[in-house]
């Protein structure tokens, strides 16, 4: 190996030194890479009460720890013994539908709340939806 620079390696190196052209600095985490604090909670086979509760004390608990992200997976409802109940309601008593109104109707979980993705809610294709926190204040 030799130590000595070729002419062209030396012109290449003055040509970028009088450039404006910048590095990137790879040490920093680009905007597209930066993934913000997200949470899981699945309230399969909860019943309504038991879900409500739940997903209550998991928004404080995020809140509390900066989390910015919570998916909530509910499931579709598809296998609900509601659904065959004529006395039931057949959207707010299946959990896709019943927990996001229950937050949406509780003062002090919406305090906390930016958005509940109400398109995934509503979406018969999805069995989960997201609910985007705020920063403590």
């Amino acid at each position: 190996m030799t130590n000595k620079l070729s002419d062209k390696d030396k012109k290449d190196w003055q040509d970028f030194l009088n450039s404006k052209d910048k590095l990137e600095i790879k040490d920093q985490v680009s905007s597209d890479k930066i993934r913000i604090p997200e949470k899981s909670i699945d309230l399969h086979g909860f019943t309504l009460d038991e879900a409500n509760n739940r997903i209550a004390e998991f928004i404080n608990h995020c809140y509390q720890n900066k989390v910015k992200k919570i998916n909530v997976i509910t499931g579709k409802g598809m296998r609900s013994k509601n659904l065959n109940d004529p006395y039931k309601s057949n959207d707010l008593s299946i959990l896709k539908h019943s927990v996001p109104e229950y937050i949406k109707n509780n003062g002090e979980l919406m305090n906390k709340i930016i958005k509940i993705d109400f398109e995934a809610v509503n979406s018969p294709s999805s069995g989960n939806f997201d609910i985007f926190l705020k920063t403590i204040k």
